[in-house]
């Protein structure tokens, strides 16, 4: 496993290998299987995305009855082009959703990489593949990229709301998709590693608050901002913008912000919305709702 984005950045510039090979490399070594049993099991990993895309449902709602329904209401505003940021933005926005509500009406989903944060990979991916026409071999190199960003993320920070708040979660999913996408652009190494400290340098600090303490409000609607957040990030290091702040010392702030964050506001649904009014009548009596 990866310990920082420089390692692989050298790494390409010695080899000439990309992002998603220097991983899955990784991968195999660890694994002891080869190349080929490498990439089809990441391979049945976006084949197991789309499935979880594909059986959203749309009248079920979650056992609280919190959330439900409104992916389908994103969906209807985008056929009806009611949307200012537009179809694909909107198709983004429907897959966030619908995929967060599959999540917490216990329905199969991909944690990537948390159960809370399991909308923001697949609306990115699948819709560009849908949008843009993508070749699928190349949806599951970017898988790659993402899976290897996380892995990095997991050695410096976290990956856990209870250890480093939402910024853990939908700030990592959304530095993951964000790399991705900069390696579909045609982003090296350092466009990738730039994109995905963009993204985080736009969530970092924010608070896993929970309602409840239910994965449900507000981490289904947080799915979307993660979502679009990777795509403007990939945008800008495509263009050729670069964080002033390099990419490790970011996911080293992002470490250091989390441990700086009190316990009310780390996944115990004590603090931030959770413990608004709404939110302690709900924790107190789910059934008014």
């Amino acid at each position: 496993m990866y310990q920082s984005f420089q390692e692989i950045i050298d790494i390409e510039k010695n080899t000439g290998k990309s992002f998603w090979e220097i991983v899955r490399d990784d991968d195999c070594k660890e694994m002891e299987i080869t190349p080929e049993a490498a990439f089809r099991k990441m391979e049945e990993m976006y084949h197991a995305m789309k499935s979880a895309d594909a059986s959203y449902d749309p009248i079920l709602s979650s056992a609280s009855g919190l959330v439900g329904r409104d992916g389908e209401k994103v969906a209807a505003a985008r056929r009806n082009d009611a949307l200012l940021c537009g179809s694909f933005l909107g198709l983004v926005m429907e897959k966030a959703i619908k995929m967060g509500e599959s999540n917490a009406c216990m329905k199969r989903i991909v944690a990537a990489p948390t159960a809370g944060s399991c909308g923001v990979l697949p609306a990115v991916f699948l819709s560009l593949e849908e949008e843009k026409n993508y070749p699928a071999e190349e949806m599951v190199k970017a898988l790659y990229v993402s899976a290897g960003i996380g892995g990095i993320i997991a050695q410096r920070a976290s990956v856990s709301g209870a250890a480093g708040g939402c910024q853990a979660e939908i700030g990592a999913a959304s530095a993951m998709a964000a790399g991705g996408v900069a390696f579909l652009l045609g982003g090296d190494a350092k466009a990738i590693s730039h994109a995905a400290a963009m993204a985080m340098k736009n969530l970092l600090g924010l608070a896993c608050d929970p309602v409840a303490g239910l994965v449900e409000v507000p981490c289904v609607k947080r799915n979307v901002i993660g979502a679009v957040n990777a795509l403007t990030s990939a945008d800008l290091a495509g263009a050729g913008l670069r964080s002033r702040i390099p990419p490790d010392e970011v996911f080293d702030a992002m470490r250091n912000v989390g441990r700086m964050l009190p316990e009310d506001l780390k996944e115990t649904g004590k603090g931030g919305l959770a413990a608004t009014p709404t939110g302690i009548a709900f924790r107190d009596n789910l059934k008014t709702f």
